[in-house]
């Protein structure tokens, strides 16, 4: 799948989470990007089987778009985490980078991450001790 139609996924499902509706008009509005391209992404999910849109009307993911949206934000959270809580840089650079790196690594480059994040965030202690 194309970091694009994984993008328009992870926003699908936040939508859903932020407001419980996702129509064009907000995934345009989350991407910025206009309408005709959310339409053009929309077919392509729907094609594979991931997402449903209602003419004129909401978008919904189907039980597997709603498993890859679920990979997609885990891995965009989980890097998020180690980019603040190993890594050290600001909040914002976490979710920014976080977000555009998510796409590219590997299964393996991420379970190391993820074992990593684990063993830092685990010597840190509750509350950051252990600094």
């Amino acid at each position: 799948m194309t970091e694009s139609l994984e993008m328009y996924l992870e926003t699908i499902s936040l939508l859903h989470d932020r407001m419980r509706i996702a129509r064009v008009t907000d995934i345009a509005a989350e991407l910025g990007v206009s309408k005709p391209s959310v339409h053009a992404a929309l077919h392509e999910l729907e094609r594979r089987g991931l997402a449903r849109h209602e003419h004129y009307g909401e978008v919904h993911l189907s039980a597997e778009g709603r498993e890859a949206a679920a990979e997609i934000r885990g891995r965009h959270e989980l890097l998020a985490a180690f980019l603040r809580e190993v890594v050290g840089v600001s909040p914002q650079t976490a979710e920014r980078d976080g977000c555009r790196i998510e796409h590219y690594l590997s299964e393996e480059t991420m379970e190391r991450i993820k074992a990593l994040a684990g063993e830092a965030l685990s010597r840190k202690g509750p509350a950051g001790e252990g600094e």
